[in-house]
């Protein structure tokens, strides 16, 4: 599916996403990733939701956000509620929140926030 928004200039969007990948501005990424408006993060070693921890959801504490929106592959999912405490407590030490969706989502959630000039990240797991 293609996505059009209108944004400020030099800021990264998403304009597309299908199975297993998304298309931010022109450039394909089939791997998980972090984007946020000013740069994206391709090193993210969270690699699969299966495989997904509380250290993986701490890091994005570090990205300056007011929103985190963890994108859980091509369906929601919540991690473990242990994982998710321990992650939260962070996020909310930081002044973050976290908030979980599809990958489809979080990348239209995603674009309207930065469309709102939000500081936001989109932490997509896409393997």
């Amino acid at each position: 599916m293609k996505l059009h928004i209108s944004k400020p200039s030099g800021v990264n969007v998403f304009s597309g996403y299908g199975e297993g990948f998304v298309m931010v501005g022109e450039r394909r990424i089939s791997h998980s990733v972090i984007v946020l408006p000013e740069r994206i993060v391709e090193d993210w070693d969270a690699t699969r939701f299966e495989a997904l921890t509380a250290s993986h959801l701490e890091a994005l504490a570090d990205l300056d956000c007011e929103v985190v929106l963890l994108g859980t592959g091509s369906r929601l999912r919540f991690p473990p509620p242990g994982v998710l405490r321990q992650a939260n407590a962070r996020l909310a030490a930081a002044g973050a929140g976290l908030e979980i969706m599809d990958v489809q989502a979080a990348c239209r959630t995603y674009n309207i926030l930065v469309a709102e000039e939000r500081k936001v990240a989109a932490a997509l797991l896409l393997g």
